[in-house]
């Protein structure tokens, strides 16, 4: 492959001189030329934002169960709301029970943990503070190591202490903050309905889910709870595979063996719902599909519409400059300078819509981030293909114009008057 010229590089740095001159000329007529580019990268960033800050978003935070666990629950919806299916689900799919969870525990050999959880909305009170819509959840003493839940202060509650249903309580940091401000509060008296609880310890911040605190919680033993509220409703199975590798087979395994107990046929659907990471993670494909498809079409609409305004501006500089493509042609200039020289300025113009483009999305997603709980961050690729996209639109759609200076006859290119 030969390399470019000292004379072809110089062709090329005049036309995308020219090109910038023509935009810091006229800046009302240059943004309005390119109002279609800037509007089809912006949406095309901001979505592609959307997406990606949404993908992190999941894995981080919406999933806690990690690349092997997964929960077996009463029921679970995935897709489009049906309150039919509900119904059916109310009436079909009994709740879990303790004994369905002892006998997965006793017989599961692929699960490295099994714990339970159960939860309410409560009122929780300390030191004249009160605080509304605490949630309060019953869990096994291995809950904060699969839930991977770190203690800031104290500890977390045994198991034995679980089986001898002592009023035991570890806290959220909302709580904390609010009830036991800026100090250790393991070993303090905290109130839940009126009944007391010693914390044994405090767990660090969670973080939020859409600007919904995950902070606001109370976590005491599992026993415990039921002798406070019964054990005949919303309680949910949290499982760990053996290893990452295991993850589907012992999901096949928990679902064999609670089939088994509820003495399910083989031609009986699943009363109960085995949901992963992979579920959350299939569900936003799905919907990232149809946002992506939607962008898409609209920024389809938006480059066809700036291609085309793009290249009615380029014939227009074309028969405005006609004497000078003469005088080129006369003096040497080929038809690839030609053709080269106006594609690269329809390219340059174009790509500086996309640059605009990338600014919008960029100012767009940081208010996003700064007023919204919307996660929405810009990636690298992102920004290569909205600024790639508009130079290619640039291109083809200054192909026509170009072709056409290129092909003027010279003598009739200098008798054309001003």
């Amino acid at each position: 492959m030969r390399s470019m010229t000292p004379a072809r590089t110089s062709s090329l740095y005049e036309a995308a001189h020219v090109a910038f001159g023509a935009l810091r000329s006229s800046k009302l007529r240059s943004f309005l030329t390119l109002l279609g580019i800037i509007l089809a990268t912006s949406t095309l960033i901001a979505v592609m934002s959307l997406i990606h800050g949404m993908d992190q978003y999941i894995a981080q935070t919406v999933s806690d169960m990690g690349a092997d666990g997964f929960r077996v629950v009463r029921m679970a919806f995935f897709g489009d709301w049906d309150p039919k299916k509900f119904l059916e689900f109310q009436k079909k799919n009994p709740e879990l029970s303790i004994e369905e969870f002892q006998f997965l525990r006793s017989q599961s050999r692929l699960l490295k943990a099994m714990g339970m959880q159960s939860s309410r909305q409560v009122r929780a009170s300390a030191n004249g503070q009160h605080v509304l819509g605490v949630r309060l959840m019953g869990s096994t003493a291995n809950m904060a190591d699969i839930t991977n839940t770190q203690p800031e202060y104290g500890r977390f509650f045994t198991e034995g202490e679980d089986n001898r249903r002592l009023p035991l309580a570890f806290i959220g940091k909302d709580i904390r903050e609010t009830c036991f401000p800026n100090v250790d509060p393991a070993g303090k008296i905290i109130e839940i309905d009126g009944r007391p609880f010693e914390v044994v310890g405090a767990a660090r911040s969670l973080g939020s889910v859409f600007g919904q605190s995950r902070d606001n919680f109370i976590m005491i033993p599992v026993e415990t709870y039921f002798k406070m509220y019964g054990s005949r409703r919303g309680i949910t199975y949290f499982a760990v595979a053996g290893g990452t590798s295991q993850l589907y087979q012992a999901q096949d395994e928990v679902r064999a063996l609670l089939r088994a107990w509820r003495k399910l046929q083989p031609k009986q659907d699943d009363n109960f719902a085995v949901i992963s990471s992979d579920s959350f993670t299939q569900v936003w494909s799905k919907m990232t599909g149809a946002i992506a498809a939607t962008a898409v079409a609209v920024v389809s609409v938006f480059m066809v519409v700036g291609g085309v305004v793009i290249m009615n501006i380029m014939m227009a500089v074309v028969t405005e400059r006609t004497q000078e493509i003469g005088i080129r042609k006369s003096l040497g200039a080929r038809r690839r300078d030609i053709l080269q020289q106006f594609l690269v300025e329809s390219s340059v113009l174009a790509s500086a819509g996309g640059v605009m483009g990338v600014m919008l999305a960029w100012m767009l997603a940081t208010a996003v981030r700064l007023f919204t709980p919307v996660p929405m961050a810009m990636p690298l690729t992102a920004v290569v293909l909205g600024v790639g996209l508009s130079a290619v639109v640039g291109l083809f759609f200054g192909i026509y114009p170009a072709s056409r200076a290129a092909k003027l006859d010279p003598i009739e290119a200098l008798r054309v008057e001003r």
